[in-house]
């Protein structure tokens, strides 16, 4: 059985195997690798089947497994944190938080900043094809990684396992509500709200959209992402049938950082 790692401050484990080996052969484990509860999230592209409901609990140094359709599925993930009932009875998170009240996102997107895993699976003629990417062109709320073992073609280890929340420029700070701990790094974009630093209207061209001081923030400290909308600097892994992953131990994210 082949399978593929991503790690989102967890780890996210997925299987890919050729189609025409069997139909239940994608299986997609999400093992949280910090030492405090996150609430992953996942949104399915256009079109796609919303998984898991769209987003479950998931405890500290604890896994989940899911399978995933037997058809070409793309979508996105990222992790919800500091999460908890309201005094409503509903249910919201500090960063992540895709609205529903409810842990189940059911395919809703997530408030940015947020990481995010961007996944393409059973792709290609034979369906075997696994590509993949992790952004902060929306910004940061915790560490990620994408790696693949043993595959075919391009399976280099993506993603961003930096502590960002302990070094996050002033002006891109989130803070929690008490404003004690920062708990997201916002992108230029969403911190400035430029239509430069967001790359729309004149600047939403391949030619007029560039890189910024905020995105090179990014860069400099995670280069295996996507920083900003028509970032190329990082070419798009194609993995076919890779083998099964080991976990890689990257450095655990802060859940805060801590106010100077």
């Amino acid at each position: 059985m082949s399978s593929l790692l991503l790690a989102l401050c967890l780890f996210l484990m997925i299987k890919c195997t050729r189609a025409q080996d069997t139909q239940s052969d994608l299986t997609i484990t999400v093992v949280n690798n910090c030492p405090y509860t996150i609430w992953p999230a996942i949104q399915p592209n256009s079109g796609h089947l919303i998984l898991q409901r769209g987003g479950f609990a998931l405890p500290a140094l604890t896994h989940h497994s899911f399978p995933a359709p037997p058809h070409p599925w793309s979508g996105r993930m990222w992790a919800r944190t500091n999460c908890a009932a309201t005094p409503t009875g509903g249910f919201a998170c500090a960063t992540g938080d895709c609205h529903t009240n409810s842990t189940d996102c059911n395919g809703s997107s997530g408030s940015t900043p947020a990481t995010l895993a961007q996944l393409n699976l059973r792709g290609g003629a034979s369906l075997d094809a696994c590509d993949y990417g992790v952004s902060l062109v929306d910004g940061y709320n915790a560490a990620m990684t994408v790696s693949a073992h043993e595959g075919r073609g391009a399976c280099p280890v993506v993603g961003c396992g930096a502590d960002l929340l302990a070094t996050c420029p002033e002006r891109l700070r989130v803070w929690d509500r008490q404003g004690e701990d920062v708990v997201a790094c916002k992108s230029g974009c969403q911190a400035y709200g430029t239509d430069e630093l967001c790359c729309r209207n004149e600047y939403g061209s391949v030619r007029r959209c560039r890189a910024s001081g905020c995105s090179e923030f990014f860069k400099q400290a995670c280069p295996a992402t996507y920083t900003y909308a028509q970032d190329k600097s990082w070419p798009t892994p194609e993995c076919y049938a890779p083998r099964e992953l080991k976990q890689q131990n990257i450095p655990c994210c802060a859940q805060t950082g801590q106010k100077d």
